[in-house]
């Protein structure tokens, strides 16, 4: 108990989240409280130490520290600290000592747990709002499994089959289309349309076999797809059944019927307009109305990576048109190629702002005179993208650059040289292309590619061991003073860079953990989520980085969609002052998450314990 529960309460009612509590609960609670009257130079506990609770400043400085002893912060009258470790095991994270004579405010473990089961403000304070970002949202493409909304065993029948036969079937079982299966593979799809239009208009004899007026090898998606992504691909192609395969096999379809259920999401309408457009510039028309889509998506309260991923597709489709449009004037391509993009793109996290970043793969066939053709089909499309919004690389890490414009060999050696060699450059040009996800084209080219690379760098300890270096490049932007470390002159003067020392840090360290895995996943989430489930990182580690990204992720596209709705162009800046003092404290909080994991993966260890 206190010396003094009166003055406690009122210093409580000053310090948030105890103001939330109503005066007869803080009269309470403040008898729950220890004073520890601690010496400068004291051990307050060190890392790996069982919690004895919750500590508060009432007085003095208190320092801490991570695993390598590198002081993260000075923390101040008001300040709380032990949270980190009570949240997951109990067990610290991190090393406090006194850096002054301090009085300290100690809330046992056991009460502290009871306030976040009993009290909501108390809850949301410690556990950094985690609740509402990750609440779903009922009725939403964006949150639902296709599997969940597709119509399994769908009807089929043999290519064989006649016209008048399978009309009959489609009839009788009251469906509007028909799955043409030959063995065990899904080799066509026909539907009432396709009837309509290719049989009644054209006259065809009704004996005929089927499929002779199917769509052959329809676009198929897997069951891990998500709504938007059946409903972007029916707006792109113009088309109203999308048959679900796994590993091949067919287990479900989805129709446009299905997805009437469910509340359709803005973005498919772009990617709709975009399938519809004829030139570069209607496609920029589109694309212009990307900011306001952000806003709605961001104000509807929607997941970071939802956002995100809704954008790139926009972005993706802006590129398989252009693709298209330039195919239409070049004519036929002389050999397979497959369109790639890379950075934010790659990794499906595009927010309002983004430049282009991509590559082309060439079939082996291609010969130097082939290279006419692509020179002009990558100016084509990256001039296509720029007039979209999409702005030239300024590294110049475009397919309009002969040197990632390549046959597959020639890239099978730029991975393989990497690796052997990985001096700066090489660090830094496969960070870039460890991100890379096909967009258009023959994405065969790629998949043996990337499993050989990934398989190749993975055994290659020399490989990760620079891979790790380059990872600890971008540091969070902690102050050690309780606040953050803003640019110091120019146009962003004292605002923190979301981008360079907010995401990219979390970037870096998803991305070493795939290869430590390894993990083909590109999607930085993603990789997050799987780390633990190779050992790159321990589950209580991982867990602490994926709520650290989630809410850095979060904040830097809220601050994207203040900058909008106030008429500016958006950008990676954000002034810690537009901020509540209860945001600050626990985007501080999340960028010592990184600081930590960084100073563990620096010492060999991947995680903290």
């Amino acid at each position: 108990m206190p010396k003094n529960p009166e003055s406690l309460t009122r210093f409580l009612a000053t310090v948030h989240p105890y103001d939330t509590f109503d005066p007869a609960t803080l009269d309470q609670l403040s008898t729950r409280f220890e004073t520890l009257e601690v010496s400068a130079g004291d051990s307050i506990y060190d890392n790996g130490d069982t919690l004895a609770g919750l500590y508060l400043i009432g007085a003095g400085d208190i320092a801490v520290t991570d695993s390598s002893g590198e002081r993260l912060s000075i923390l101040r009258r008001g300040n709380s600290f032990g949270e980190r470790g009570l949240l997951r095991d109990g067990v610290a994270v991190t090393s406090a000592t006194a850096e002054t004579d301090a009085r300290l405010y100690l809330l046992p473990a056991k009460a502290f747990h009871a306030l976040l089961t009993d009290h909501a403000p108390f809850r949301t304070f410690f556990t950094r709002g985690s609740e509402k970002s990750a609440a779903p949202r009922p009725n939403d493409l964006t949150n639902t499994s296709v599997e969940a909304i597709m119509t399994k065993g769908p009807l089929t029948c043999p290519p064989d089959m006649t016209i008048l036969d399978a009309a009959r079937l489609m009839r009788d079982k009251r469906v509007s289309s028909l799955c043409v299966i030959e063995g065990d593979r899904l080799t066509g799809i026909v539907t009432v349309r396709d009837f309509s239009g290719r049989v009644i208009a054209e006259d065809r004899p009704h004996d005929q076999p089927v499929y002779k007026v199917m769509t052959p090898d329809p676009i198929t998606l897997p069951p891990s797809s998500i709504g938007s992504d059946v409903l972007h691909a029916m707006m792109e192609r113009r088309i109203g059944h999308v048959p679900i395969t796994d590993n091949g096999a067919l287990v479900g379809i989805v129709t446009q019927t299905d997805l009437t259920r469910l509340q359709a999401v803005n973005s498919a309408f772009l990617v709709g307009d975009i399938a519809g457009a004829t030139t570069a510039e209607e496609i920029a028309e589109v694309t212009a109305r990307i900011p306001q889509l952000l806003v709605q998506l961001v104000g509807a309260g929607n997941r970071h990576d939802v956002v995100t991923r809704l954008i790139t597709d926009i972005a993706d489709a802006a590129t398989r048109r252009l693709l298209k449009l330039a195919e239409e004037t070049l004519g036929p391509p002389p050999v397979p190629y497959v369109w790639l993009a890379c950075g934010s793109q790659g990794r499906r996290e595009q927010t309002g702002v983004s430049d282009q970043d991509n590559c082309l793969i060439l079939g082996d066939a291609a010969t130097k005179a082939d290279d006419a053709y692509f020179e002009a089909l990558a100016k084509f499309v990256t001039d296509g993208l720029n007039t979209c919004g999409y702005i030239y690389c300024p590294g110049d890490m475009m397919a309009s650059n002969p040197k990632w414009r390549q046959p597959l060999r020639v890239w099978r050696d730029y991975f393989q040289g990497w690796i052997a060699t990985p001096n700066p450059e090489a660090q830094m040009l496969a960070s870039v292309m460890f991100d890379l996800r096909p967009i258009g084209g023959q994405s065969d080219l790629f998949a043996d590619l990337q499993k050989e690379t990934l398989a190749l760098a993975n055994r290659n300890s020399i490989f990760v061991a620079h891979m790790v270096a380059n990872s600890l490049k971008h540091r969070p932007p902690l102050g050690l003073l309780r606040g953050f470390a803003t640019v110091r002159s120019g146009e962003h003067k004292n605002q923190i860079d979301m981008k360079m020392n907010g995401v990219v840090p979390i970037v870096d360290l998803a991305r070493l953990y795939a290869l430590m895995g390894p993990v083909e996943a590109v999607n930085t989430r993603a990789r997050l989520v799987a780390a633990p489930q190779t050992s790159a990182v321990s589950t209580s580690g991982g867990q602490d980085l994926l709520d650290a990204y989630d809410l850095i992720a979060q904040t830097r596209l809220e601050q994207q969609a203040r900058q909008i709705g106030a008429g500016a162009r958006p950008d990676n800046f954000l002034a810690p002052a537009v901020l509540s003092d209860f945001d600050r404290s626990h985007l501080r909080d999340a960028f010592v998450v990184v600081r930590t994991m960084q100073s563990a993966v620096g010492q060999g260890r991947g995680t903290v314990t």
